[in-house]
């Protein structure tokens, strides 16, 4: 049998900073990294559309699901830090003007290699292609799949998003076998599926910056930026941080919410409306398909007059009622779309639900069921919007984590 003082569950980004900063803490230390790919840190391939957006300078003003839990870490390990952290490694960043953080080589390989040199340089085993299958408490320690005993233990094996890339959900049932509770857990940083009468023709139209509305029976959530129309609903940032929300209300009510897009957030209805009666001295003499072409995408602007019933007859701007553009200038600030689902968490960024915080202290990320047992990253129930908030949580957690208090 093997034996550890320390084996991390999972080798992506939260395992990876977790079983560093154990090793650089204290070097005698025997860690050990458990990961059931053929290599570690997949999943950070995958991120950032491959450039690996590391953190948000604007993190501890996020508003994280179950933030109260997640801020003291997120204060230790602060965006800084984390950047000071990689720096250590050799990674230079650079940041945008939104406060996204990405190396300086644009490439998410250079962060997965700037981890995996550090975990070679300080002499921690890497156990790929080991599917952590079966753990068991003693009064020394855990029992990995029968064969390697560890002192201490650190979960971070991830959520159930991108089972390719490794998250499979296996984590949760590791953490069940130790007395943990599991959170319902959905896809979350996702696309939506909807209306596809009205989305399929508006394929590959896209709105720079809209303001979604998702309502059921009240206001579920809110959102801005862009979206992006396919044949099957709506993906694009603003849309996939909806997601979550959207899943939960129609697997607790059984019905489908709607979304409700602002096209112009920065426009109000009465200027719009002026701008809309303006056209007819500019392009009167031309067809209706032509009436929103100056504001937005052409195949959205005639889908809004579609949905405003302008196409009765054949008219030209200029034959348009105060009435029509009335309609119009509401469709623009208020378009109704029926969210039906989300395409699952294969296509998923982010799991949404996860091991109940108030089985895990905050301040050290140990549980409070099993003494010398500890979570990190994904696992648990901490999940935040797109722009580096969620790989921010899995950094500060794991190295919160690898100090073993």
């Amino acid at each position: 049998m093997k034996n550890y003082d320390l084996a991390v569950i999972g080798g992506c980004s939260a395992g990876l900073v977790a079983a560093i900063n154990a090793k650089r803490r204290e070097p005698k230390l025997k860690v050990a990294v458990i990961e059931k790919l053929p290599r570690i840190g997949k999943k950070i391939l995958a991120t950032g559309n491959g450039k690996c957006n590391i953190t948000n300078l604007y993190a501890l003003e996020h508003d994280y699901v179950n933030k109260g839990f997640a801020e003291y870490a997120l204060g230790c390990y602060s965006p800084e830090k984390i950047i000071e952290f990689f720096s250590t490694l050799g990674l230079i960043t650079y940041s945008d003007s939104c406060g996204r953080v990405y190396p300086e080589s644009n490439t998410a390989a250079s962060v997965t290699d700037a981890l995996r040199f550090e975990i070679e340089r300080l002499g921690i085993d890497v156990c790929c292609d080991t599917p952590a299958s079966d753990i068991k408490k003693n009064k020394n320690g855990f029992i990995i799949n029968g064969d390697i005993f560890c002192q201490k233990m650190i979960v971070a094996a991830g959520g159930k998003s991108s089972a390719p890339q490794g998250s499979d959900g296996s984590g949760y049932t590791l953490a069940e076998m130790l007395g943990h509770t599991v959170t319902k857990t959905v896809p979350a940083l996702v696309p939506l599926c909807a209306s596809p009468e009205i989305t399929k023709p508006l394929k590959g139209a896209r709105a720079r910056n809209v303001r979604l509305t998702l309502k059921g029976d009240k206001i579920l959530s809110k959102t801005q930026g862009e979206i992006l129309f396919t044949d099957y609903g709506l993906s694009g940032i603003a849309a996939m941080e909806l997601a979550a929300s959207a899943q939960k209300y129609i697997e607790s009510v059984k019905q489908n919410p709607f979304t409700y897009i602002d096209f112009l957030p920065d426009m109000a209805y009465d200027e719009l409306l002026e701008y809309l009666k303006n056209l007819n001295k500019i392009k009167g003499f031309c067809s209706i398909d032509n009436l929103l072409t100056g504001i937005l995408p052409k195949a959205v602007g005639i889908a809004i007059c579609k949905v405003s019933k302008l196409y009765k007859s054949e008219k030209t701007i200029s034959e348009l009622s105060e009435k029509d553009l009335r309609a119009v200038a509401e469709k623009i600030k208020n378009f109704p779309l029926e969210v039906t689902g989300t395409r699952g968490f294969l296509n998923a960024q982010v799991t949404s639900g996860g091991i109940k915080v108030s089985e895990i202290n905050e301040k050290t990320m140990e549980s409070r069921i099993c003494k010398n047992l500890y979570f990190a990253g994904e696992i648990i129930d901490v999940d935040g919007g797109c722009g580096g908030f969620n790989l921010q949580w899995a950094w500060a957690s794991g190295m919160l984590a690898g100090e073993l208090k």
